[in-house]
């Protein structure tokens, strides 16, 4: 009904337009699924720990990918224009608070930054992983590589790191939220679809897409890496 009077009035409709590529649509909720996955079977203990392993070797593979993609993928998707200087993201915490903060076709100021540290905690989560041990049956595959001691240290770091990261995930769903109710930006639907809602006539950046292709090299590169790094 609002879309038949928005027509009758001569407004015209919103544009739709693509933002994200599909690699980094799935890297996102592939990286949902194994993060769950991971919790689940660290708190299981026993033969989960194996497929825990797994898990955090995959999310390795998907950090690794990620970053290399924030260089050589999509313009939407790349760290020289989702990171903004620290000046850029208090103007836009300023104008959020006012409740006139623009709206951003990919990351705002704030949502660049929260991907950067997202990624650096999921990199420290996995990365300790690979040298932890849970002083009963379970040891990764770099553990034989350092000191009892060390293992021992990078393990705590395992452990609380991993609260880090959900205090980070509930900051990122209470964001999704907040700005679905309070500002009607559905951010969720994008990161399905690829496509947003703008404004008509609003100018926005045009997205430079990288191939498929490459991001399957990239997937692959990844791939092999963390293959290399954890096989006995």
């Amino acid at each position: 009904m609002k879309e038949n009077a928005a027509h009758t009035d001569g407004a015209a409709p919103p544009r739709r337009v693509r933002v994200w590529d599909l690699p980094v649509r799935i890297f996102h909720w592939a990286l949902v699924l194994l993060f769950c996955f991971s919790w689940w079977s660290g708190k299981e203990g026993g033969n989960a720990m194996q497929y825990h392993l797994w898990s955090g070797y995959a999310m390795l593979t998907l950090v690794l990918f990620r970053l290399a993609w924030g260089f050589v993928g999509s313009s939407s998707a790349r760290f020289a224009a989702i990171v903004r200087a620290p000046r850029a993201v208090m103007a836009y915490l300023h104008a959020l608070r006012q409740r006139q903060a623009p709206g951003y076709l990919g990351y705002n100021p704030v949502g660049g930054w929260s991907v950067l540290l997202m990624l650096s905690s999921l990199a420290l989560q996995t990365g300790t992983g690979l040298f932890a041990n849970d002083d009963i049956a379970t040891e990764g595959p770099l553990y034989k590589w350092v000191s009892k001691a060390t293992s021992d240290f990078l393990s705590a770091i395992h452990y609380y790191n991993f609260y880090v990261l959900l205090v980070l995930a509930g900051l990122h769903v209470a964001a999704v939220l907040y700005y679905l109710s309070y500002r009607s930006d559905n951010l969720v639907k994008p990161m399905f679809t690829g496509y947003k809602l703008r404004p008509p006539g609003h100018a926005d950046p045009p997205v430079r897409f990288a191939s498929t292709s490459l991001a399957v090299v990239v997937l692959a590169i990844a791939a092999a890496a963390v293959y290399l790094l954890v096989r006995k």
